[in-house]
């Protein structure tokens, strides 16, 4: 059960949450829509002299078509460099343990992750990965993928906004405000911060420590000290929550006491985590001249958030029936950091899956079967709890579209959503967006289970085993980047099959909400009348709820079935 302690926690989060968001996102509405902001005395000659030497026209727009293939050639293009610059770490600077070159389908892998926003790591990142493959290569993609997130939530926000126009905004502008005037001035101030309280940040190779006591390694070879490794860790640690990317710099990821050493260092970057997606409901709401609509989304992921938490602690308020039978009472800690405790690490856990952050400061793979059903939910769901930045509230716009059309259709009306009528060409594309990654997920985990190359990596049988590999595809396809663990990923099938994955669940759809934008943009308005549907109100709330989990059910409730249900219903005591 919930300490009083954690309650506290939860609550006083979710009252910070709520107070910035209106401040969050009607700044940030500023600056997509080019309007002064308090940084703009700074930035903005900045922002200017990045467009004269880019030659971009910061006054021009695109309609979706051009739009969409900046996005998809500046990614190529990004993607590619990472994959060079991981395969020459061994010839590049800052590498003071002398690392060696990512094998080329790790390479692959990885390139594809952090490009996609993904950042799973089938590596463990003290030990493959150089300070300049963490900083020139695996941060500039924490900052731009999640830029090109929210660039592409603008573009949709246009698209409702606008009328009788082809034009959704400019690619290279997005991408630029939302990097300079939003995720770099957040990541400084949070970085000091965490350094404040613990976090390291140096260039310093491992040091070695001598043991109080001698130890044997596997070896059984007798190890008298330990390397304790080093790094630029809380430069990368801000904009890994900010832009909920979550690859950590060391394995343990957030977990590791030199990324989240302290319980207020865990309690803020869950608040880092939430804090775009959230803002990006009022932006929402802000651009299309109806903040109740914002309101009403973001009450919607808040109450599905609250929910899984609720779930998540109960599920973790007692150890299994195996260890209570060795007379171990109180919460299952097993996996867990006694520093954050079972509600810290089941508040962190909903956080970074109902995000498409994936940084973890758990283990999933040691909660419980219906425990670990929530996290597994909440990726299966499409990441809309309050979702990745910007793809988030893309996401969820598209449960939206469907929502109304199915509710029109029941009242026998046109079904209608910010004045813009929702027709067939919008319906088609929702269900791309809601269902491509799920369909991918379904695909991939059958092939790896009936593959000699899929089953091989598999640590563990029976249904627990096919919890991780779904765990590990949902994740991949979602864009989070979590894993169960219990399944080694470093493998040419799981690396190149997962790479497919990654690319198909963040661009297919990316570019069919992009394509919806551009069909709502060149949409007439539609004044509201008696018959219209209230979208702002808790009714429709409530049917939003309803679709997004009968839309999960219907697609994932037999994996479900034969994964954690089942292993809950084969426990000792879990009938």
């Amino acid at each position: 059960m919930l300490s009083f302690t954690d309650i506290i926690q939860f609550v006083t989060l979710i009252a910070l949450l709520v107070t910035s968001v209106k401040p969050m996102g009607s700044y940030m509405a500023r600056v997509y829509q080019g309007e002064r902001t308090v940084l703009s005395p700074l930035l903005l000659p900045l922002e200017r002299f990045i467009y004269r030497l880019s030659g971009v026209d910061g006054e021009a727009e695109m309609e979706w078509k051009r739009y969409t293939t900046a996005l998809l050639l500046f990614n190529l293009a990004l993607f590619m460099a990472l994959f060079v610059l991981l395969l020459g770490q061994h010839l590049l600077p800052l590498n003071p343990q002398k690392l060696p070159p990512f094998s080329w389908h790790l390479a692959l892998n990885t390139a594809i992750s952090f490009a996609t926003n993904t950042n799973w790591q089938n590596y463990a990142g003290e030990q493959a990965a150089s300070y300049f493959t963490q900083m020139a290569g695996l941060a500039v993609h924490n900052f731009v993928s999640a830029a090109t997130g929210m660039a592409v939530a603008m573009a949709v926000i246009r698209g409702f906004a606008r009328r009788r126009t082809a034009l959704v905004g400019n690619f290279w502008v997005d991408l630029t405000r939302g990097t300079l005037y939003i995720l770099l001035p957040l990541s400084v101030i949070f970085a000091l911060v965490l350094v404040s309280q613990g976090v390291i940040q140096n260039f310093s190779p491992s040091r070695m420590v001598p043991l109080h006591q001698a130890a044997a390694d596997t070896g059984a070879a007798t190890v008298k000290e330990v390397a304790i490794p080093m790094g630029p860790v809380a430069s990368q640690e801000a904009i890994k929550e900010l832009g909920t990317n979550g690859g950590g710099f060391f394995n343990a990821n957030s977990a590791h006491p030199y990324e989240n050493p302290t319980p207020l260092t865990n309690f803020i970057e869950i608040f880092l985590i939430l804090l775009i997606p959230g803002g990006l409901t009022y932006t929402f709401g802000a651009m299309v001249g109806n903040t109740r609509q914002g309101w009403a989304i973001f009450a919607v992921m808040l109450l599905i958030l609250t929910f899984s938490f609720g779930v998540l602690a109960w599920a973790e308020g007692k150890v299994t029936p195996q260890v209570a039978a060795l007379g171990v009472e109180g919460p299952n800690m097993e996996g867990k950091e006694v520093r954050f405790g079972a509600g810290g690490s089941a508040l962190f856990s909903v956080a970074t899956t109902g995000t498409s952050c994936g940084a973890v400061n758990a283990m999933h793979d040691s909660l419980t079967p219906l425990g670990g059903m929530v996290p597994l939910g909440l990726i299966l769901l499409g990441e809309i709890v309050f979702g990745g930045v910007g793809s988030g509230l893309y996401t969820m716009l598209a449960f939206v579209v469907i929502a109304v059309f199915i509710a029109g259709l029941m009242i026998g009306r046109t079904p209608e959503y910010l004045g813009k009528k929702i027709e067939v060409t919008e319906m088609w594309l929702s269900i791309v967006v809601v269902l491509a990654a799920g369909v991918v997920v379904l695909i991939v985990t059958g092939v790896a289970m009936v593959t000699p190359a899929g089953i091989s990596s598999m640590a563990n049988p029976g249904a627990h085993g096919l919890s991780e590999v779904l765990y590990a595809f949902a994740s991949m396809a979602n864009n989070n980047g979590s894993a169960f663990a219990g399944l080694n990923g470093n493998t040419p099938f799981y690396n190149l099959t997962g790479g497919v994955a990654m690319l198909l669940g963040r661009y297919v759809p990316a570019v069919a909400i992009l394509r919806m934008a551009g069909s709502l943009a060149e949409k007439k308005y539609v004044p509201p009348s008696l018959g219209t549907l209230p979208t702002d109100q808790p009714p429709f709330a409530l049917w939003l709820i309803l679709v997004i989990l009968i839309v999960g059910a219907l697609t994932f409730f037999p994996a479900l079935c034969m994964g954690p249900i089942a292993e809950h219903l084969t426990m000792p005591g879990g009938r």
